[in-house]
C-alpha cells in the first residue's frame, strides 16, 4: 500500500473525527463543570423500639447488626399477669352473656306454673284466715274468747292478705319476665366486660414487641431480665434504606436546584461508585454555615440544608460518612 497516496485521503477523516471527540470532551467537562457540587455526612433515621406494656423482659431474639424485617418478633415479656387477665376478662364475658340470655328468654313455664300455685297457696291461707276470723267475732259477742285473741284473728287476715298480694305480683311479674330496664342494664354491663376483655387481649399482645420497620439493629439497650416500661427503649433500629445526605447548599445556588431532581453520592470509603439519589427535602429557612459544613467558599454566609436521598441496597453507607453530592443542574438533566 502507498502511503503517500493514502495519507492525503485519510488526513481529512482524521481531522473530522479529531474534531468530534474534541466537541465531545468539551462538552462532557462544560456539563461537569456546571454540575452544583455539596458536601455533606451521611445521615440515617432511627427508631427507639420499646414495649408498650410494662414488665420483665423474657427473652430478647436479634443483637446489634441484625437486619430485620417490619413484624418480625424481636422481644417477649413475662406475660402471666396479662394472659390471667385476659382469661378473668374473658370468663366475665361469658358469665354476663348468660345473664343477658336469661333475660331475654323470659320466665320459664315450669317458673310461672310455680308462681301461680304459690299464689292459690297463699289465697287458700286468707280463707283460712278469714274464716277463724268469723268464727272469732261469733266467739267473742258471747264472750267465749278474749280480745286479744280476737285481735290475733283479725291480724292474721290482714298478713294473710298481704302475703297473697305480694305472691300475686310476684307471680305477675314471673308471667310478664324481666323488664325491659332491667334488660338494658344487663347488656350494657356485658359491652363494658367485652371492652375489658379486648383491651386484656390487646395488653397480653402488647408483651410482645415487633420490629416496625425494616432496618437494622444499632443497639440493644436492655437485657433479658431487665424491667421495660414505656419510657426505656430495649432496641435502637436504623432504618438504612434509603438513607440521605444532610448537606447545606448557598443562598446563589438554591434557584439551581428543586426536589426531585437525581443526584450522584460519592465517598471515600468507596471510590469510584456511584450511589444513585435524589433531594427529598429543601428546608424552607436559611442559617448560617455551620462549622462542620465543609465547602470551597469557607466564608460565613447563609445556607439551606438539604436532604438528598440515597439508595443503599448493600448497607454501605453509614451514619456520619462523608459524602460529596453532584446535581446536575436543571439545562443538563435528560441530554
Amino acid at each position: 500500500m502507498d502511503i503517500k497516496k493514502v495519507l492525503p485521503k485519510a488526513v481529512p477523516v482524521l481531522l473530522i473525527l479529531a474534531a468530534v471527540a474534541g466537541y465531545l470532551i468539551f462538552k462532557h467537562e462544560r456539563e461537569k463543570s456546571g454540575r452544583l457540587t455539596l458536601y455533606g455526612n451521611v445521615d440515617i433515621r432511627q427508631i427507639q423500639a420499646a414495649f408498650y406494656s410494662t414488665g420483665r423482659i423474657l427473652q430478647l431474639h436479634v443483637r446489634e447488626g441484625d437486619p430485620v424485617k417490619a413484624g418480625q418478633l424481636i422481644a417477649e415479656l413475662d406475660a402471666t399477669r396479662y394472659e390471667a387477665s385476659a382469661a378473668k376478662a374473658e370468663a366475665q364475658v361469658a358469665m354476663q352473656k348468660q345473664v343477658v340470655a336469661r333475660m331475654l328468654a323470659g320466665s320459664r313455664p315450669e317458673e310461672i306454673v310455680q308462681a301461680k300455685a304459690r299464689a292459690r297457696e297463699a289465697e287458700a291461707a286468707l280463707n283460712d284466715a278469714v274464716q277463724k276470723q268469723t268464727r272469732a267475732l261469733a266467739l267473742a259477742k258471747d264472750e267465749y274468747i278474749s280480745q286479744q285473741q280476737l285481735d290475733d284473728a283479725r291480724t292474721a287476715v290482714d298478713i294473710r292478705r298481704a302475703n297473697l298480694e305480694a305472691v300475686l305480683q310476684s307471680s305477675e311479674l314471673a308471667v310478664q319476665g324481666p323488664r325491659k330496664e332491667d334488660i338494658a342494664s344487663a347488656q350494657a354491663q356485658l359491652n363494658f366486660s367485652e371492652a375489658a376483655l379486648v383491651l386484656a387481649k390487646q395488653e397480653l399482645a402488647d408483651a410482645k414487641l415487633y420490629a416496625p420497620a425494616d432496618g437494622i439493629i444499632q443497639n440493644r439497650i436492655l437485657e433479658a431480665g431487665d424491667m421495660a416500661t414505656l419510657q426505656n427503649p430495649v432496641y435502637t433500629l436504623a432504618l438504612n434504606n434509603p438513607v440521605w445526605v444532610r448537606a447545606y447548599v448557598p443562598e446563589p445556588d438554591l434557584g439551581k436546584i428543586s426536589e426531585g431532581m437525581p443526584a450522584e453520592v460519592i465517598t471515600d470509603s468507596f471510590p469510584g461508585k456511584v450511589y444513585e439519589g435524589w433531594i427529598g427535602y429543601i428546608s424552607p429557612s436559611s442559617e448560617f454555615t455551620p462549622k462542620q459544613v465543609e465547602t470551597t467558599d469557607l466564608r460565613t454566609r447563609l445556607v439551606y440544608q438539604v436532604r438528598i436521598y440515597v439508595k443503599n441496597p448493600q448497607n454501605e453507607l453509614r451514619l456520619g460518612m462523608p459524602a460529596t453530592v453532584h446535581i446536575l443542574p436543571r439545562s443538563a438533566q435528560g441530554k
